[in-house]
């Protein structure tokens, strides 16, 4: 039986880890705080991220990440990407190929999160990206998702390890797009809530969605990935997912921005990290870097800065001159 650690317990490192156990791996759950870990260990329950759903006695729980990666075949990595430096850092040595399961882009410095991993592990890895909300997959509800990996014997090897009969897994060597889609979905989804929740209708939403889309493909082409990564699943698929209700974590924050209420407030009310909100300014700036535009993820940069209101964002998209699509 592979040994599976999966790094990370909030709502998508606990829903992974059940779905190793369900494909048969023998996981341990990590989490960094000594208390949550034995509250969740305690209750067999992520009380915090994901409660009202079992943890079978056989998951493991703890705090001593060298626990979790003793003799692991399989690391996933589910930490928040602005905090995924500082917990690779910290963390024992483990000649355990590593699955990035976060999706984002650094604020400090613009990397996507294979490219911190690369800097401080260097090794066997990949990511694990998808349209995925955390509490479907933990039910065991049908999903699919990606392992985007250069490394063809990873994905292999990742995929017999986690797919099963609810939870379809492809393959994908194009990493570059893959990371490009987590992350910039994120941004347009927020977008997505603020036309939403400012009454803007369903057409709004319909062509930001579909101009993310291309945004999102421009800027994976330019940085060395594939079109067609951009119309699959950690694309495509992820984008519809999360701009298609308040169950999205961006979605929501965007419908709340939409109402009126400042960005301060909502995040002083929320228990999980809203990655588009770090991630909107530092994947504008990569995109700079690039000499690609995003005037769709711009517009979310500036009014999450405010230096922008919802009325002057959507009016200077609109009066952008006309071209062929």
């Amino acid at each position: 039986m592979a040994r599976v650690a999966v790094l990370g317990a909030g709502a998508w490192g606990t829903a992974l880890a059940l779905q190793a156990l369900r494909a048969g791996a023998d996981v341990t759950l990590w989490a960094r705080d000594p208390a949550r870990a034995a509250e969740i260990a305690t209750a067999r329950e992520n009380i915090r991220y994901l409660s009202g759903i079992a943890l079978p006695p056989a998951l493991r729980v703890t705090a001593d990440a060298g626990e979790a990666l003793d003799g692991a075949a399989l690391a996933l990595l589910v930490v928040p990407v602005q905090g995924l430096r500082a917990v690779l850092s910290a963390l024992p040595m483990t000649a355990a190929p590593m699955l990035i399961c976060a999706k984002g882009v650094e604020a400090a410095t613009g990397r996507l999160p294979l490219e911190i991993l690369a800097e401080l592990r260097p090794g066997a890895a990949g990511v694990l990206t998808g349209p995925n909300f955390a509490a479907e997959v933990a039910r065991g509800l049908p999903a699919a998702a990606v392992i985007a990996s250069a490394d063809a014997a990873l994905r292999m090897t990742a995929s017999s390890m986690l797919a099963g009969p609810s939870f379809r897994l492809y393959g994908n060597d194009d990493p570059i797009g893959a990371q490009v889609g987590g992350a910039a979905k994120n941004v347009i989804a927020i977008a997505a809530g603020a036309m939403i929740g400012a009454g803007l209708g369903e057409n709004a939403r319909a062509a930001l969605v579909t101009r993310g889309l291309a945004e999102l493909s421009r800027l994976t082409v330019a940085l060395g990935g594939r079109a067609e990564t951009a119309a699959g699943l950690s694309g495509m698929g992820d984008l519809v997912l999360t701009t298609a209700g308040a169950a999205s974590r961006n979605m929501s924050l965007g419908l709340a921005l939409g109402c009126g209420k400042a960005l301060a407030d909502i995040l002083a009310e929320r228990t999980g990290v809203t990655e588009g909100v770090a991630t909107a300014p530092a994947l504008v700036a990569r995109a700079h870097a690039a000499g690609v535009e995003l005037p769709l993820c711009e517009a979310v940069a500036e009014l999450l800065q405010g230096s922008i209101s919802l009325g002057d964002a959507i009016s200077r998209l609109m009066a952008r001159p006309l071209r062929d699509e």
